[in-house]
């Protein structure tokens, strides 16, 4: 390396003290890998008269960490052109600066914060889940409406049931995953493809429920809103995702208040209620709501009972989302998630069954513009301050419930991705360690649902929880297999509860799917379906690839023997279609030929006689490399290279045909289009042959 002037001494300093970065010139040396991130171009030009200068270790793009190795630092994620910044900024006031990998650690949950992301679905559903229960049960009259309460506790202990067996798949299952892992390692590919297929149902389908149950409390306390619940529904969704884009640990902060609140006002509201009526002995009275539901004359029927036992059922949305989410914990993460699952089932049970006996003392009837909760916060309350505080509360509880959803399928997706049964884009996190793509296919899926029915809670229900238990059952069912396999200390007794578990849950999916058929489960049923069929075909694309891209590879002794036998069999051919002599036709013409000396230009046109003229400048110009004109009468540019092409492997059916294309790039985007689109028109059309490498020689045009 020679330098322009000596390294920077002591009198070479800034005001602030730092030393004068020093202009150098670079020669092509080997050993100056290690230095590629400490150098910036100051002066352009060709390579030889470029002129470079030392940055400082803040503007390095590249940090040297090893032999042969190098580090990108956060410098070269810097976009050079204005726009980029500005989107750059933009993304960086969303969602925050990028994080490294490192700091993956760091984003783990304590009880706490795990508590709010992976419980609110869970414990949103108290709010919605006696409605639902009492909307069935009036088709027969208000009397049949006390029946909500053995109803409830049955609901209760069905929770338990599956609360206990899924502590069972935590500590059995501790890398996350769920039902999908569980199914797919004990029961089989299918299996495993129909669980997963029915988490993914179930958490869009969460997201979309609990956004509406939302949007219905918000218009609950202001009526005036009800005819714009579609937008405030999407504008819920698109402020959860954003939040989610930060990074887990950074969205169990921001949610982590509002689920505390929700806690907090709704445990008040049980707890004063219960004992103005059984302490204090107060006669309290819901009375009429505004818009009632009109009781019907059906007959209490078992299959009613089952009707509101299956919608009420929904109270158990949610609670899969701790075992998915396992490695979000901090260590030891087995322990701290199995804790969080009682803490989680102890408060939804409180919760569900106190609203239930609440209404049925205060004599609550379903409204079609005011919530059970409503109407419940408002005779134990009245209409002050912490009623609308509970209203806001309970809001705020039903939107983020989709966080769990967020918090859930994101690493789903990401343990399919790497059992390659979901694309492998879901697979890497984005810049704040969260899995993007997952977030944003949630947020997109979600809001398609609540644009779809209208943001109706009662519309929507009736299409996921039948996904829910399907998930609930082959988890069971597959830890049956575990147990049975493995024998672990403890396996008959753990065996004993799954078996239970997937018992009362296979009759609850059943039941849910035999009575919310016609209402809506025939949908959620044909969309896993489908799903599966997706997921199936992405995992034969992913293994047919695998096999012939490794075919023959599996050794190093294979990879040196399939390399010198391909350069000897493949010959080299490469084509560079040219409209004229410029520089830019020149320059990637020199590099066509520093590829290979069999090298040829053609050129496609429809006036012969120009033609002619270019065939006499090319000879002088560039003799060494021979023009071939094709005539288009038709005005065709692409297709004559495509059949050029074409008769060239039929010639030469071995050979590897590399197409060089000039391409300009303009200084500003707008410009791009007032230039020629051969090159991407060609890209396109090449991309699909075999056989056949395309390379781009840009050329950067100044202002």
């Amino acid at each position: 390396m020679e330098s322009d002037g000596n390294r920077p001494g002591p009198d070479d300093q800034r005001p602030g003290g730092e030393p004068e970065p020093t202009v150098v010139r670079l020669q092509r040396r080997r050993d100056q890998v290690a230095d590629l991130g400490v150098y910036e171009t100051v002066r352009g030009g060709p390579p030889s008269s470029r002129t470079y200068r030392r940055t400082r270790p803040s503007e390095e793009k590249l940090r040297r960490v090893g032999e042969d190795t190098l580090e990108a630092t956060k410098r070269a994620l810097r976009p050079e052109s204005r726009l980029g910044r500005a989107w750059a900024a933009t993304r960086a006031v969303l969602i925050g600066q990028p994080l490294a990998t490192s700091q993956l650690k760091h984003e783990r949950l304590s009880k706490v914060k795990a508590l709010a992301i992976f419980s609110s679905d869970a414990l949103s559903s108290a709010a919605y889940a006696t409605e639902e229960i009492l909307l069935i049960l009036i088709l027969a009259g208000t009397g049949a409406m006390t029946r909500s309460i053995p109803i409830s506790l049955a609901i209760a202990a069905l929770a338990v049931i599956v609360v206990i067996s899924y502590r069972q798949t935590i500590r059995a299952y501790p890398n996350g995953g769920g039902a999908y892992i569980v199914a797919s390692e004990n029961l089989g590919v299918l299996p495993g493809l129909i669980a997963g297929s029915a988490l993914v149902v179930d958490y869009i389908m969460t997201v979309a429920v609990s956004t509406a149950a939302g949007v219905a409390a918000v218009t609950s306390a202001v009526p005036s809103l009800h005819g714009d619940k579609v937008p405030l529904a999407l504008l819920f969704v698109l402020i959860i995702t954003l939040g989610n884009l930060r990074g887990i640990r950074e969205s169990g902060t921001i949610f982590a208040v509002p689920t505390y609140f929700f806690i907090f006002t709704f445990g008040g509201m049980l707890v004063v209620g219960l004992v103005r009526i059984y302490l204090l002995g107060q006669d309290l009275s819901a009375g009429t709501p505004p818009n009632p539901v009109e009781p019907g004359t059906h007959a209490l029927t078992l299959f009613l009972l089952l009707r509101a036992f299956s919608s009420g059922a929904a109270a158990l949305t949610g609670i899969e989302a701790v075992a998915n989410g396992v490695p979000s914990f901090k260590p030891p993460e087995a322990k701290n998630a199995m804790t969080t699952q009682s803490w989680m089932a102890a408060i939804l049970c409180a919760f569900f069954v106190g609203v239930t006996v609440l209404a049925h003392q205060l004599g609550v009837i379903p409204s079609e513009s005011k919530t059970v909760v409503a109407q419940i916060g408002e005779t134990v309350f009245g209409k002050g301050v912490f009623f609308y505080a509970l209203q806001v509360a309970t809001a705020l509880i039903l939107v983020l419930a989709a966080n769990t959803a967020f918090a859930g399928l994101p690493t789903l997706t990401s343990v399919m991705a790497r059992d390659s049964v979901m694309p492998k884009q879901f697979l890497f996190r984005g810049d704040r360690l969260a899995f993007s793509n997952g977030i944003i296919l949630l947020g997109l899926a979600s809001s398609a649902v609540l644009f779809a029915f209208s943001a109706e809670t009662h519309r929507i229900i009736p299409l996921y929880a039948f996904g829910v238990f399907t998930a609930f059952t082959l988890s069971q069912l597959g830890m049956i297999v575990h147990w049975t396999r493995t024998r672990e200390p403890g396996w008959r007794r753990a065996l004993a509860v799954n078996a239970v578990g997937a018992t009362a849950t296979g009759v609850v999916a059943l039941i849910v799917g035999i009575t919310k058929f016609a209402l809506g489960a025939w949908l959620s049923m044909a969309i896993m379906a489908g799903l599966v069929v997706v997921l199936w075909r992405i995992k034969v694309h992913y293994r047919l690839a695998a096999q012939q891209l490794g075919q023959g590879l599996s050794d190093g002794g294979a990879v040196h023997e399939y390399y010198s036998t391909a350069a000897k069999r493949v010959p080299l051919i490469v084509l560079v279609p040219v409209e004229g002599i410029d520089n830019a036709v020149l320059r990637t013409v020199s590099y066509a030929r520093s590829i290979s000396p069999n090298t040829t230009a053609i050129h496609v046109t429809d006036n012969l006689a120009q033609a002619e003229e270019l065939r006499r400048a090319w000879a002088e110009s560039v003799p060494d490399v021979p023009l071939k004109v094709v005539e288009s009468p038709y005005r065709s540019l692409v297709e004559p290279i495509i059949a050029y092409l074409d008769g060239l492997e039929r010639t030469q059916p071995n050979a590897m045909i590399t197409v060089v294309l000039p391409e300009f790039i303009t200084h500003r985007p707008w410009q791009q289009f007032l230039h020629n689109q051969l090159a991407a028109r060609l890209k396109k059309a090449l991309l699909d042959r075999r056989n056949t490498v395309i390379v781009d020689v840009p050329y950067h045009l100044k202002q």
